[in-house]
C-alpha cells in the first residue's frame, strides 16, 4: 500500500554524485566544473589531482563517487565513462559582522555551494567523433 516507485531521473549509462556544503563561493567552484565538463574521467581526475585550487580535492572526491556509482550501482565499464555535467549550485551563507568606525558593523558572507557530477557511459567511436 506504500507509494509507487519513482522513475529514475537519468539513463541507464549514466550515475549521478552531489556533494554538499562545500565551503567555498558557487563562482569559484564553477571554474572547476568548467574545466572538467565534457572530458573523459581519467583526464577530469588528472586535471584535478595537478590543479592549484584548493577546493580541487573535493571535486576530484565527488568525481570519484560518480564513478564508483556507475561501476558498482549501474555495472558501468569505467574505461568509457565521460563528464556529462558538472555543475554547481548555492547552499547556505553565513553572515557574520565586521566591526567599523563610529560604532558601525557590516557584513560579511562566507557562502557555501554543491557540487553535481552526472557521468555517461559512452563508446569508443562516439568519443573520437566530438571529444573534447
Amino acid at each position: 500500500m506504500g507509494k509507487p516507485k519513482r522513475e529514475r531521473a537519468l539513463a541507464d549509462n549514466e550515475a549521478k554524485a552531489v556533494t554538499k556544503n562545500l565551503r567555498i563561493s558557487p563562482q569559484k567552484l564553477n571554474l572547476l566544473a568548467q574545466m572538467i565538463r565534457g572530458k573523459k574521467v581519467d583526464t577530469a581526475l588528472a586535471d584535478l589531482e595537478f590543479s592549484r585550487k584548493r577546493i580541487a580535492k573535493d571535486v576530484r572526491k565527488c568525481v570519484m563517487s560518480a564513478v564508483a556509482n556507475a561501476e558498482n550501482n549501474h555495472g558501468l565499464d569505467v574505461n568509457d565513462l565521460v563528464v556529462k555535467e558538472a555543475y554547481v549550485g548555492k547552499n547556505l551563507v553565513l553572515t557574520r559582522f565586521h566591526a567599523r568606525g563610529r560604532g558601525r558593523m557590516s557584513p560579511i558572507e562566507k557562502p557555501f555551494a554543491q557540487l553535481t557530477v552526472v557521468v555517461k557511459a559512452q563508446e569508443e567511436e562516439a568519443q573520437a567523433e566530438g571529444g573534447a
